[in-house]
């Protein structure tokens, strides 16, 4: 999303970016200890954390040394190998993001809101919009500054009016999807399956991943690349009608 403005609801989602402008999901159970509870839920709220702070803060390189390093907790000269550079470059592209991160005094706090009975409340009240394809009440649960993006497409909006739009128009293939809940990068998540699979049934349209904030819904990202991250979450082809 801050490759460039938000877009409107006329726009077309045009050809598809490269796999290396975009961090994709993690299931959470790839990333998080088993065991105690409470190391559980610090493992959730740093991944949480290191995706929000390297979307909103981070250039490409330091997003990714931050979290292989920070969240999969990788060794410096795992993640050189991966991006085909130096123990060197690693270490001093970990040290520049905690650098950025604590000048822009980011904590666990600006991210973490406890998944009480208001959220998960929140949470059903989308499910049953999306799911009726009711957009005046699904709008209604978005905060007015919203985002509402489509990797791996350039394309994202940020405004009642565009999301409702763009519903109605170029994404009414949505109508009538069902939603299944998942758990990715710390976040609550969804697997959207829309109608159009064979006898009546649902084929995979997107990973849909939420962030919440003062009672509303902040972001929802909608990663459509299905036939790479539906198997990672062991999510099946098809759903039955």
């Amino acid at each position: 999303m801050d490759l460039g403005p938000a877009s409107t609801a006329d726009a077309v989602l045009g050809p598809a970016l490269g796999e290396a402008t975009w961090l994709e999901p993690i299931p959470d159970g790839r990333a998080l200890p088993s065991g105690d509870p409470a190391e559980v839920a610090i493992a959730r709220e740093s991944i949480r954390l290191a995706f929000v702070a390297a979307l909103q803060h981070l250039p490409p390189r330091q997003r990714a040394v931050l979290i292989l390093r920070e969240v999969l907790r990788w060794r410096a000269d795992e993640v050189a190998e991966l991006l085909g550079t130096t123990v060197a470059s690693v270490n001093s592209a970990l040290q520049r993001a905690r650098a950025t991160l604590a000048a822009k005094d980011m904590a666990a706090d600006d991210v973490r809101e406890p998944m009480d009975e208001s959220r998960k409340a929140l949470l059903a009240r989308y499910v049953d919009a999306f799911e009726r394809y009711d957009l005046d009440s699904l709008t209604a649960l978005l905060h007015e500054d919203a985002t509402w993006s489509m990797p791996p497409y350039e394309l994202w909006l940020q405004s009642h009016g565009d999301i409702r739009q763009w519903c109605l128009g170029p994404g009414i293939g949505c109508r009538g999807s069902r939603l299944i809940p998942i758990a990715a990068n710390g976040s609550p998540a969804f697997a959207q399956y829309k109608p159009g699979g064979e006898e009546g049934s649902y084929e995979p349209w997107s990973l849909q991943v939420i962030e919440m904030s003062a009672g509303r819904i902040s972001g929802i990202t909608f990663f459509l690349d299905t036939a790479q991250i539906f198997p990672l979450f062991g999510l099946p082809p098809l759903l039955a009608a």
